[in-house]
């Protein structure tokens, strides 16, 4: 009787222990395209994402650049100082949306032309994701706004 308790035991352990395994790689295989926050310009003429890969794109609207088309379409340059990414999006842009100011967008990239369906814009005055000042750092063309950068926002 207790040989049969202890078969028992070691099946359930065992199969508790595949489950674990198994729901660990599937949340790992669901995530492997989330955990990335968004890609810099540069990133992305690097290694250009395929024409379905929904992603965020964040950097810096381009002075200049700014093109309201007809309707809802507005076209724009985001930039991280190494590359510049034409982007296009439908829709209303945030009320804080300006040129040479931090944004990040989501959408899809053909090649040429990124086509956002959600566009970011700063928080407030000062503020810029974290993500894309580091990445402006890197490409040496990130300059302070006026204050000390501590990765929050300031006011609110």
């Amino acid at each position: 009787m207790k040989s049969l308790k202890k078969k028992r035991r070691v099946q359930v352990i065992a199969v508790t222990a595949l489950a674990l395994i198994v729901s660990t790689a599937l949340i790992g295989y669901a995530m492997r395209d989330g955990i990335n926050f968004f890609r810099s310009p540069s990133e992305i003429v690097a290694e250009p994402p395929g024409p379905t890969e929904v992603f965020r794109i964040g950097g810096l609207v381009e002075g200049g650049s700014l093109v309201r088309g007809q309707g809802e379409e507005i076209r724009f340059n985001v930039t991280d100082g190494g590359a510049i990414v034409a982007v296009t999006y439908k829709g209303v842009l945030p009320d804080l949306f300006e040129e040479n100011q931090g944004m990040v967008g989501m959408g899809t990239y053909d090649g040429e032309v990124f086509r956002a369906t959600e566009i970011l814009a700063k928080h407030d005055e000062d503020y810029m994701p974290k993500e894309v000042v580091d990445a402006l750092k890197e490409q040496g063309v990130y300059q302070e706004p006026g204050g000390e950068y501590n990765g929050h926002a300031s006011g609110s």
